[in-house]
C-alpha cells in the first residue's frame, strides 16, 4: 500500500546533473580505495568473523536483497549483528518502529546480539560493504540502499532516492543519522543527489572516519 498523502516538498523533484567527469573519478576512487581497504583490512575481518561465531555460532557474515540505483536488486553484505533467526523475528516487532516511514528501526532492538551492539556503534558491521562497491553495486558515498519491501511503500518523491548508486555512507549518516525520520532522511539524500561533487564526497568520507570513532548514535 502506498505511504500517506505526499507531503507539500514531494512536489519537488531532483534534476541530478550528468556528471560524467565526476562520475568517472568516483568510480575509480571506489575501485582503488574499496580494494586497499579490503587488504589493509582482512586481519580485522578475521578478529570480528570469529568474535560474532564465539558470541552467536554461526555465518559471520550476513547478505540481504538491496535495492539499487534504478531499482536495481542486489545482495549487500554485512558483518552478522543480530541472532540467525532475526528476519523471521521482525515481523513481530514492526508495530515497535521507532521510526516514522518506509524503514525500521529500534533502539533496543531484542535481535542484536551482545557483539553485534558493539559492532554497530562503531559501524564496524558495514564494512563488507566494500566487496560491494568493489563490485559496482554500491559506491562508498550515497544513499542508503532500501529493502525491496521499503521500496513498494515510496511514492514517486522517495524514488528519487534511486536515481544513483546508494552508498556505503553517507550526508543522512553524517548528520542526523537515526536522529530523524524518514521524511528527513530523504530531503537530505535529495540534497546530497543535488549537491554532489569529489569535495562532497571526501568531506562525507572524513566525517564517516570522525563518527566511527566517536559514534553519533548508531543502533
Amino acid at each position: 500500500m502506498q505511504m500517506e498523502q505526499q507531503t507539500e516538498h514531494e512536489e519537488i523533484f531532483v534534476q541530478p546533473r550528468k556528471q560524467y567527469i565526476y562520475c568517472f573519478f568516483k568510480r575509480t576512487f571506489d575501485i582503488i580505495l574499496s580494494a586497499v581497504g579490503l587488504v589493509c583490512l582482512a586481519p580485522l575481518f578475521l578478529v570480528l568473523a570469529i568474535w560474532i561465531m564465539v558470541d552467536d555460532f554461526g555465518n559471520p557474515f550476513y547478505s540481504q536483497v538491496r535495492v539499487g540505483k534504478d531499482g536495481r536488486h542486489f545482495r549487500m553484505w554485512k558483518f552478522r549483528s543480530m541472532v540467525k533467526n532475526a528476519d523471521a523475528l521482525k515481523k513481530k516487532l514492526l508495530e515497535l518502529n521507532e521510526v516514522r516511514g518506509a524503514m525500521f528501526k529500534m533502539k533496543e532492538d531484542p535481535r542484536v546480539t551482545k557483539v553485534g551492539r558493539f559492532i554497530r556503534k562503531y559501524s564496524l558491521d558495514e564494512l563488507p560493504q566494500l566487496f560491494n562497491v568493489l563490485k559496482g553495486d554500491m559506491s562508498l558515498v550515497g544513499p542508503r540502499p532500501p529493502l525491496p519491501e521499503e521500496v513498494a511503500q515510496y511514492t514517486d518523491y522517495h524514488k528519487q532516492r534511486l536515481l544513483v548508486t546508494p552508498g556505503c555512507t553517507g550526508l543522512w549518516q553524517v548528520t542526523a543519522r537515526n536522529e530523524v525520520d524518514f521524511e528527513e532522511m530523504v530531503e537530505l539524500d535529495l540534497d546530497y543527489i543535488q549537491r554532489r561533487s569529489l569535495m562532497l564526497d571526501l568531506w562525507i568520507l572524513m566525517m564517516t572516519v570522525k563518527i566511527m570513532i566517536k559514534p553519533n548514535g548508531a543502533y
